[in-house]
């Protein structure tokens, strides 16, 4: 294959073969490992090879892709996994990506695409309104949380503090997301310009302790600007005071960033608005469509209450760059975000939700939430089975204790039935340490994860306690 302008024949060859791989392995998933990556070392030293000179047959390569290289993996797509947080990958999705590399359109600046880049701005402007924002909101999508996360840290740093902002100090508890401190530093803020604040009971940050420390920081001149509460974190799932430290925020004149990545989509179902009662208060917030819309991996988004902070805080002016509009109702992504070059990742939430309305994500939303609650229930009655979090959203943790185990003893028996559990390979689930202790979490939160699966996984768990 020499020339790389394809013939109509060829397209269409290419699209039915890469098909019939594709729905075979989807149509495959339940029956698939929910995790297989043994050897896994060795296969990646056995795909390592130099720049080839000359092409293969499609056919070896999709050979390659779904017979050595896929079925080595966590099987993040399918019914049994729940562990880390879980990203669905909607089929939808991936037609539309089809459909968006190939057109090859740019929306990064509206007059570019002007309808593509205002379908991508009905998405966001969707989120707002899940949100609760006004219509003065603005936001744009990114590549996760960690991006998200990042770009409000240096939102809030421009618009809370001088050129000089050395002595500004940002406030996260001790079950923030890594992320919020990688983008501490990339922001320039060096370590002890972080304060990690302790959690209560429920692994919600103590407003009365963080209150305590700003005017501990006031008194000896540093400038708080910035508090990072939790919408749902990774650890339990666990949900911060949002309205306490909303009043506290503004109390203070201080930026309150929420990173609600995995936990901001609940807010579809009744039960999600009650945990995160006063979201809509915040100055920004960190959404993952790629976790609570079940859409593949790569898909986050950024949303900020005054909108206008984003272009004062992205916009530059370039010779070589068209001239941009200035209605306000349209939208230059490259002036409200940190890219200019990026691809079209409107399209990948707009035909599912397009195809099968809020209702239909609402309704898989809330079937998590009660999975998480009949797993909890149903680990309550396995003998010696200890809750350690209770499910805020759709995350719980917990282990196994044994009378007179302890310590490090407790958590190589917890260690023991994760590895028991996840041998079976019908579910995968993964650990944690909290308050010092050995965790074993579930995370519900795929499409494709119905009470079937989840009952046979919570039977497993069942089957490898009483072995240990």
């Amino acid at each position: 294959m020499t020339d790389l302008e394809l013939s109509p024949e060829t397209m269409r060859q290419l699209l039915r073969l890469a098909t019939d791989r594709i729905v075979n392995h989807i149509e495959s998933l339940p029956d698939q490992p929910a995790s297989d990556v043994e050897g896994g070392a060795e296969l990646a030293r056995s795909m390592r090879e130099p720049l080839p000179e000359s092409g293969e047959r499609f056919e070896a390569l999709l050979e390659i892709l779904f017979d050595r290289v896929i079925p080595k993996s966590f099987n993040t797509a399918g019914p049994g996994y729940l562990a880390y947080i879980p990203g669905g990958g909607l089929f939808h999705s991936a037609v539309a990506d089809l459909i968006a590399c190939s057109v090859n359109r740019y929306v990064g600046v509206f007059m570019a695409a002007p309808g593509l880049a205002q379908l991508e701005a009905n998405v966001v402007r969707w989120f707002c309104e899940i949100v609760g924002y006004p219509a003065a909101a603005q936001g744009f999508l990114t590549t996760g949380g960690s991006l998200a996360n990042f770009t409000a840290i240096v939102t809030a740093r421009a618009e809370r503090l001088p050129r000089d902002f050395m002595k500004g100090v940002l406030y996260a508890s001790d079950q923030a997301h890594h992320s919020v401190r990688r983008a501490s530093r990339l922001a320039g803020f060096p370590p002890e310009n972080v304060r990690v604040v302790p959690t209560d009971a429920r692994y919600r940050i103590q407003t009365s302790v963080l209150r305590e420390e700003i005017a501990r920081d006031r008194a000896a001149g540093w400038t708080p600007f910035l508090i990072v509460a939790n919408g749902g974190t990774t650890n339990t799932g666990a949900v911060d005071d949002l309205s306490d430290l909303s009043d506290l925020a503004r109390a203070e004149g201080l930026w309150l960033h929420v990173d609600a990545a995995y936990g901001g989509f609940f807010l579809l179902t009744e039960d999600g608005r009650r945990a995160l009662a006063g979201l809509d208060r915040a100055d920004s917030v960190t959404l993952d469509p790629h976790k609570g819309l079940f859409l593949p991996y790569g898909t986050g988004s950024l949303l900020v209450r005054d909108g206008a902070a984003l272009k004062r805080t992205h916009a530059v002016q370039a010779d070589y760059m068209p001239r941009l509009q200035e209605e306000a109702e349209l939208v230059d992504f490259c002036e409200i975000s940190p890219e200019l070059s990026r691809d079209f990742r409107g399209l990948r939430v707009w035909l599912p939700i397009k195809m099968h309305g809020i209702s239909a994500f609402r309704s898989a939303l809330q079937e998590k939430l009660d999975l998480a609650r009949l797993a909890t229930s149903t680990l309550r009655t396995i003998a010696g089975i200890e809750i350690l979090a209770e499910p805020q959203l759709s995350i719980l943790a917990f282990r196994l204790v044994r009378p007179g185990l302890e310590g490090e003893a407790l958590d190589e028996l917890n260690r023991r039935l994760l590895e028991r559990i996840n041998a079976r390979r019908r579910v995968f689930l993964t650990s944690t340490l909290l308050r010092g202790r050995f965790a074993i979490r579930i995370c519900v939160l795929s499409f494709r994860t119905h009470r079937d699966r989840l009952e046979e996984g919570l039977e497993h768990i069942r089957a490898a306690a009483s072995e240990l």
